[in-house]
């Protein structure tokens, strides 16, 4: 399970730091691609749950499936760590977060999310406790 938040500087090369927790969890060879949830960040998967949201891509209707996985795929890549612990960002995906200088990475269970620091500060003060318990109320918990 991927959790914690971290924050880690972009070098002039567009190579982000992971740390070694997340590392491990992402296993050798793993999919980065642009946020699928309506939110400007980067989404990190490990090659089993990349396979997973590929098949459940694939049980949309055909023609909403295509418009998917075109937007997705287009901007899917394979990504290995270098001997550092790093990654490399392509400049495509760091123009679509918005990724400059510093970023803040996120563990959300099956997937890291890779944010703007700054978008992601204000993201993160729309999240109250009360629209957090509102939201966990549903779970009957």
């Amino acid at each position: 399970m991927l959790y914690g938040g971290y924050d880690h500087s972009i070098d002039k090369k567009g190579r982000l730091a992971i740390p070694s927790k997340l590392r491990d969890e992402l296993g050798d060879s793993f999919m980065i691609c642009r946020g699928i949830y309506g939110k400007r960040c980067i989404c990190v998967y490990p090659i089993s749950e990349w396979e997973k949201l590929v098949e459940k891509i694939s049980q949309l209707p055909a023609a909403r499936s295509s418009v998917v996985k075109r937007f997705l795929y287009d901007g899917a890549f394979n990504v290995e760590f270098d001997s550092q612990g790093r990654i490399l960002i392509p400049a495509s995906l760091r123009e679509f977060a918005s990724l400059e200088t510093e970023a803040h990475i996120i563990g959300v269970d099956s997937n890291l999310e890779i944010w703007n620091k700054d978008v992601w500060g204000k993201e993160n003060l729309e999240y109250t406790p009360e629209s957090i318990a509102s939201i966990v109320e549903e779970l009957d918990f």
